[in-house]
């Protein structure tokens, strides 16, 4: 499958693995500062803010842009260390 898509990051990435990602690394009081959700902000979970972000194009489309700039940053972190 990676061969279809071989330049899209995202590409095998589920929203769930996704939201899991960003949760364990910033919180969700720190994803609320960063994407202006209601679903961060109130009562948060991970199965509220995934039926959220299933039905609201423009949110997922934020936090996948949230994550693609989190993996482009490890990325150039890792090869700093090298």
């Amino acid at each position: 499958m990676s061969e279809e898509q071989p330049n899209n990051p995202l590409h095998g990435v589920t929203l769930k693995s996704m939201l899991e990602e960003l949760v364990e690394r910033h919180g969700f009081d720190e994803l609320a500062l960063r994407v202006k959700i209601n679903c961060f902000r109130w009562d948060p979970s991970i199965k509220s803010s995934l039926k959220f972000l299933r039905r609201t194009p423009w949110a997922r489309a934020e936090v996948e842009a949230l994550y693609l700039h989190d993996l482009e940053e490890r990325r150039s972190v890792s090869n700093e260390e090298e």
